[in-house]
């Protein structure tokens, strides 16, 4: 089970149902990680440690260089316990997860190795508050973790592969840290615009990193990914600088619900920064297609002029459709602009929020929707948490 997957709540709505009351074994399992909490590196180490001395043969499974990425998995994992009692977020984190680590070879029989070595650490580093009943709730707690995934995995592989091989068909660097790579996977990838998938390069094997879609679904196959090159980032910048057509890299499959509802015919307001305006794209694009004339406001935010890379294909969207409006905020002094220019436009009554872009623009992004008066539930946006985790 390997932790290239870092935590993804799903792509979800601003602020999910809370629960009324905790159960026994969420309280328990909240108290271990409270106490855990001041000690997490510790108790990583100690996690792997644990693992590749007692199942030496898992070892296999996870990158050669666990420095960026050994805290995953067992983020992943608590995560999932923290959820136990939010069954409907629980279950769709963890099908996603399950799915997701097909691509790293995860078998069921990996799992109680697993929760064997997790249990083991947090018995070490929460010493003070564990006792049978705490351990009684962390085996419940992994059990069912662990059978949503395996579930989800074998379901799975009942339709899909557990990766695509994706040929480099086109790299437009459109910047000296930004490229605009166009893939060709080697069988049919379905997906849905706004969603993301994880890749992987052929220089760093099981080192995967997550990238939305830069485009709803064509008609060609062919797949549009923008990639940012971020310090010490292996993956970004193994694609932004090395990348180049004919090379083959692997997809894992798609995921996210960040998707349009095309039940309704509200309006979109799509706030995006960065590469984070390639969803924004993808879900313009799907509008579109669709032949809807629903309104749709793109906020498009950059720290300088250079880094609205892709404001020329934007605009040439907004000139073929009436219905979008393509707003450019360039933060010259230093401050993000972004909220102010949304909450200077307006109103936003019959419309659904879309964020996109570097973790801080987000939370400004969703602080400013709700100062201009969006209910949370309208206002859709990737996990923070996971962005910070998969930024390289």
């Amino acid at each position: 089970m390997a932790p290239a997957a870092p935590v993804r709540v799903p792509a979800q709505r601003s602020s999910g149902p809370a629960t009324e009351k905790a159960s026994p074994d969420a309280v328990l399992i909240r108290r271990t990680m409270t106490e855990v909490g001041p000690v997490a590196d510790k108790v990583t180490s100690y996690f792997y440690a644990l693992l590749f001395v007692r199942h030496p043969e898992l070892r296999s499974l996870f990158p050669a260089a666990m420095d960026t990425q050994r805290d995953r998995l067992l983020k992943a994992l608590l995560t999932a316990a923290e959820h136990i009692d939010n069954t409907e977020v629980l279950v769709a984190y963890l099908q996603n997860l399950g799915r997701g680590h097909r691509k790293y070879g995860t078998r069921p029989e990996h799992y109680p190795a697993v929760g064997e070595c997790l249990i083991g650490a947090l018995n070490k580093y929460a010493s003070a508050v564990w006792d049978t009943e705490t351990e009684a709730a962390w085996v419940r707690a992994y059990t069912t973790i662990s059978q949503v995934m395996i579930d989800a995995a074998a379901a799975d592989e009942l339709r899909a592969p557990a990766w695509w091989h994706a040929e480099v068909v086109t790299h437009d660097l459109r910047t000296r840290d930004v490229a605009v790579v166009t893939l060709r996977p080697d069988q049919p990838y379905p997906f849905l615009a706004g969603q993301y998938t994880s890749l992987e390069t052929p220089w760093w094997p099981r080192i995967w990193r997550h990238y939305s879609f830069a485009s709803a679904p064509r008609s060609d196959g062919l797949l549009t990914f923008h990639v940012k090159a971020v310090p010490a980032g292996w993956v970004s910048n193994a694609l932004v600088h090395r990348a180049r057509p004919g090379d083959v890299i692997r997809l894992g499959p798609p995921a996210g619900s960040m998707t349009v509802d095309h039940t309704t015919d509200s309006g979109l307001l799509c706030v995006g920064g960065g590469t984070g305006i390639a969803p924004i794209k993808a879900l313009v694009e799907d509008v579109a297609e669709r032949g809807e004339r629903r309104p749709v406001e793109v906020f498009y935010g950059a720290r300088t002029d250079h880094d609205l890379y892709d404001i020329d294909t934007m605009l040439r969207l907004q000139q073929s459709h009436p219905w979008l409006a393509v707003r450019p905020i360039v933060d010259r002094q230093g401050n993000l602009q972004l909220p102010d220019a949304i909450r200077t436009y307006g109103p936003w009554n019959e419309y659904d929020a879309y964020v996109s872009g570097p973790p801080g623009m987000i939370r400004s992004g969703v602080d400013a929707l709700r100062d201009a008066g969006f209910p949370s539930e309208r206002i859709r946006h990737d996990s923070v948490e996971e962005l910070v985790a998969a930024g390289d």
